[in-house]
């Protein structure tokens, strides 16, 4: 009975400890956005499309991000897929966060295609419209490595923020 009763308070203690490393707040973010993109030797490219974004909070200020964007125009089209930190504070209504997002990003044209690493150093700000729903403003130094290039490009985003 007292080797049961050690798995059991075992269990129960492993079980306290691993549900503490869930994330219980954050957001998903979906919207509108633009990247200006600098495809070098094709010059500059206005391309539209989508962002989406999600967080998780492991410390009131501080979560882990997975960002997954498409940009499209002039038969070129651009995905990329980064996640990493971002820090944030709630002052009233605002919430200012900046982060830093690694991961892969790929280009396709009408007649190449490429796949990259990828970042983006940015940060911008949520305006609370209600409880629990915001508008997102954010701008970011999005960074690809396309056919051995580097390619520095602006992207920015707004849409609808849900705070959960």
């Amino acid at each position: 009975m007292r080797k049961f009763s050690t798995i059991a308070f075992t269990l129960l203690m492993l079980s306290a400890a691993a549900s503490a490393q869930i994330p219980t707040k954050g957001n998903i973010f979906f919207g509108y956005s633009y990247n200006r993109a600098d495809f070098n030797a094709a010059g500059h490219s206005n391309l539209n499309g989508w962002e989406g974004s999600l967080e998780g909070k492991f410390l009131p200020w501080v979560g882990l991000v997975a960002d997954i964007s498409g940009h499209y125009g002039s038969g070129d089209s651009v995905y990329n897929v980064i996640f990493g930190p971002r820090v944030s504070v709630t002052v009233g209504k605002f919430t200012p966060f900046a982060h830093a997002l690694l991961g892969v990003g790929h280009f396709s044209s009408n007649s190449s295609s490429d796949t990259s690493f990828s970042d983006a150093l940015g940060g911008g700000i949520d305006y609370r419209l209600f409880h629990g729903i915001g508008w997102r403003f954010q701008g970011d130094a999005l960074q690809t490595r396309f056919f051995g290039n580097t390619q520095d490009d602006f992207r920015f985003s707004t849409g609808i923020v849900l705070h959960f």
